[in-house]
């Protein structure tokens, strides 16, 4: 009894140190990241303002604005979405409960898994050679919105995967019971409760997606741009315009790029006002998915 004794006290020992050790890395990293971002507040804040949302960037660093990299941001992100989010839970739907479980699937998994650790870089050059040389599509809206697509498809997909292998099979069991098809099984009973967790990583895919400088530049969008693309609504028939996907663009991130890489002191200052901007973006952007993940999430009952 005393030798078991010792060996639970021990065990306890044990997990109260990775407790605290588990707790202090933690704390790391949450105060490094405050502190970022107190710093890039701090810089960025007093340059803020209407003026600074609203008007285009210049050369002189007090009249310089994001308007174009802004609205750039949200337009190139509107595509990514349209692309990204669709095809990869198609994918993740066919690859988990559609496609027999042998050699070939096992070697799709490992490369989508993979292509997902792949560098943005490489994405970038993919892009360049296959949609601004070989589709013709130039250095457009439409090309980083596909190019950023493709890099944050393997997290959807994977995701998906995950999201869907969570639901018991008995769920799948009893709607096949009840005389359901296939399709009516994973469109009314395991989608639903799968949504969720697919949500969590559309979130992660997005927010690593606004802030890709790498493969945008590859594909050579604009560091200087003083007017914004046609805007998609009309005024006569048809109404919608789609003219504004093959428009040059630039971003936030690319913005950024540019006034940290100049010398005067006033352009840093406008670096970390737009970088304020784009926390924004992503967390307004991020609290939309959380918020529709919890309303789903609430209507589950196991």
């Amino acid at each position: 009894m005393r030798q078991i004794r010792a060996i639970i006290n021990r065990n306890k020992l044990s997990e109260y140190i990775f407790s605290i050790v588990g707790l202090l890395s933690m704390l790391i990293g949450i105060v490094t990241l405050l502190a970022l971002i107190f710093d890039l507040v701090s810089d960025g804040a007093p340059r803020l303002s209407w003026e600074f949302l609203t008007s285009f960037p210049s050369r002189r660093a007090a009249n310089a604005g994001i308007l174009s990299a802004w609205v750039g941001s949200l337009l190139v992100m509107l595509v990514t979405a349209s692309v990204a989010i669709p095809i990869g839970i198609a994918s993740g739907i066919y690859l988990e409960e559609y496609a027999q479980k042998n050699w070939l699937a096992d070697l799709i998994e490992i490369n989508v898994t993979n292509l997902a650790g792949v560098p943005s870089i490489i994405y970038g050059l993919l892009a360049l050679g296959l949609f601004v040389y070989g589709f013709n599509l130039g250095p457009s809206v439409v090309t980083a919105g596909l190019t950023l697509a493709l890099l944050v498809l393997p997290v959807v997909i994977v995701t998906t995967r995950e999201a869907l292998r969570a639901i018991p099979n008995s769920i799948r069991e009893a709607a096949y019971a009840t005389g359901a098809s296939k399709w009516q099984m994973i469109w009314d009973h395991v989608l639903p409760y799968a949504t969720g967790s697919i949500l969590t990583g559309i979130i992660v895919a997005l927010a690593r997606a606004i802030g890709e400088t790498a493969p945008l530049i590859t594909i050579g969008a604009l560091t200087f741009i003083a007017f914004l693309p046609e805007s998609p609504i009309k005024g006569e028939f048809p109404f919608i315009s789609l003219s504004w996907l093959l428009a040059p663009f630039t971003v936030i991130p690319i913005q950024m790029f540019d006034w940290v890489s100049r010398p005067q002191e006033a352009f840093q200052v406008n670096a970390a006002a737009a970088g304020i901007v784009l926390i924004a973006m992503t967390l307004a952007m991020n609290a939309v998915a959380i918020y529709l993940r919890y309303r789903l999430r609430k209507t589950i009952k196991w």
